[in-house]
């Protein structure tokens, strides 16, 4: 465990996955702390409003005790800085999101040099689960449940008028 440093795992998780709680539980092994950080991003179109991805992930991470979740509305190094905490973790699950991951870490690095990004990999059996394919195939009616948290499948059939 790195001694006395935080870490923030920011993104908008719309809906949590299984991929983002491995990440999560990777970064509370190697961090004191951990803060989720979920955007509250109103030019993104939510399937969940914050307070119920912010309700999402307290239940889903209730028993990693080094794990907060937080929301905010910033930049995310103005929020590291405000948090005084220097690194932010992020998630690669393919080679596909490294241009991406890749782009918005060196953009934090010009905004923030003292700030670090480390990527972290999630588990190859959950390395493929992406919020938006999973809330395209949740609206077609199949079983989501190895994506997603029970919790989180529950809400995802309630919103979108499913039953089991």
């Amino acid at each position: 465990m790195v001694k006395e440093q935080g870490a923030i795992y920011p993104g908008s998780f719309d809906p949590v996955t299984n991929g983002h709680l491995d990440v999560i539980q990777r970064a509370a092994r190697i961090f004191e702390r951990v803060i989720v950080a979920v955007a509250d991003n109103t030019g993104k179109k939510a399937l969940f409003p914050i307070r119920e991805r912010l309700e999402l992930l307290r239940e889903v991470t209730k028993d990693i005790k080094n794990v907060s979740v937080e929301t905010f509305d910033s930049l995310v190094v103005e929020y590291a800085r405000r948090k005084k905490i220097n690194v932010l973790i992020r998630g690669l699950r393919m080679t596909s999101d490294f241009d991406y991951e890749f782009q918005i870490a060196l953009t934090n690095r010009r905004l923030a040099e003292d700030i670090e990004t480390v990527f972290l990999m999630p588990s190859e059996h959950v390395s493929f689960v992406s919020s938006s394919l999973l809330k395209e195939i949740a609206s077609l009616g199949a079983d989501v449940s190895s994506f997603v948290p029970g919790a989180v499948e529950r809400k995802l059939k309630e919103k979108l008028n499913r039953s089991s």
